[in-house]
């Protein structure tokens, strides 16, 4: 299969694992990149440390940087919440630019917990595409599947078709389509080159599909997740992006990074390599 092989920094996520830990244990198990989190890297640059420090390990590493994790409020419609929400979003973009790092996630943070009309969605991510812009960088259009609003493929579809711009990409996630769906049909819709980020994870058969949640998560093929279905899926699509490890789950990081990232690494090929 085309696919190459991301580890997002939640997976390994150990009490006092730095971001430069991090970068070295997701690089000495063999992955292609890191997906870090705004947060994780603030907290290195509150030590002490700095963004070029990050990108340089990166580039000694071989490991590239493929999009920054956090949560500007950028959907929500109070223009005052809206308002901070793009300086943060800039803040973002500005961190990702100076990381080499092509992507900022946007996921539907400030309006996951209620119903707000989808139209206007559109226009104020039209907004974020040009403010990234600015940076030489682009925003992934993502959705969650406990989100009330861009919960489903098919919201985040309409989102990317009416806000007026070219070239936007998204970024599913096989959990929360479990979460938000109950199913991983959906894939076919996404035109070429429109998938710029694929979430990997697995999901448990308890709990029920309507109390699980993100600390459930396990690794690909320990699960109920149809890998042949999805793989087959991704590869009719023409999909030759990045697959991105994203878990959460506390009974990992007490592996500590070095463990889950080998581990991690192996399962996810297994699952590609028997579809």
């Amino acid at each position: 299969m085309p696919f190459s092989y991301c580890l997002n920094t939640s997976t390994i996520r150990s009490e006092g694992t730095s971001i430069l830990d991090m970068i070295d244990a997701t690089a000495d198990a063999g992955w292609d990149g890191i997906e870090p989190w705004v947060r994780e890297l603030d907290d290195w640059v509150a030590g002490g440390g700095t963004l070029d420090q990050v990108r340089a390990r990166a580039e000694e590493r071989d490991l590239a940087i493929v999009n920054l994790i956090g949560f500007p409020e950028w959907a929500v419609p109070e223009e005052d919440r809206r308002t901070a929400g793009f300086t943060e979003a800039a803040r973002c973009f500005e961190m990702a630019s100076a990381l080499g790092c092509p992507h900022v996630a946007a996921p539907p943070f400030g309006i996951h917990d209620r119903v707000v009309d989808i139209l206007p969605v559109a226009e104020r991510f039209a907004d974020l595409v040009d403010l990234a812009a600015k940076s030489g960088v682009s925003p992934l259009l993502e959705y969650w599947g406990i989100a009330q609003t861009l919960g489903r493929t098919g919201e985040v579809l309409l989102v990317a078709a009416e806000c007026g711009r070219s070239g936007v990409q998204l970024l599913a996630d096989v959990f929360h389509m479990y979460k938000g769906s109950g199913h991983h049909v959906g894939f076919e819709h996404f035109g070429n080159r429109r998938l710029g980020l694929v979430h990997v994870n697995d999901y448990p058969a308890t709990p029920a599909r309507a109390d699980i949640t993100d600390a459930d998560r396990v690794y690909p093929g320990d699960g109920l997740a149809p890998w042949q279905q999805i793989v087959t899926a991704l590869d009719g699509i023409g999909f030759e992006g990045m697959l991105s490890l994203e878990l959460f789950n506390e009974s990992y990081w007490a592996k500590g990074p070095e463990v889950v990232a080998r581990e991690g690494l192996a399962k996810l090929k297994a699952c590609v390599e028997a579809a």
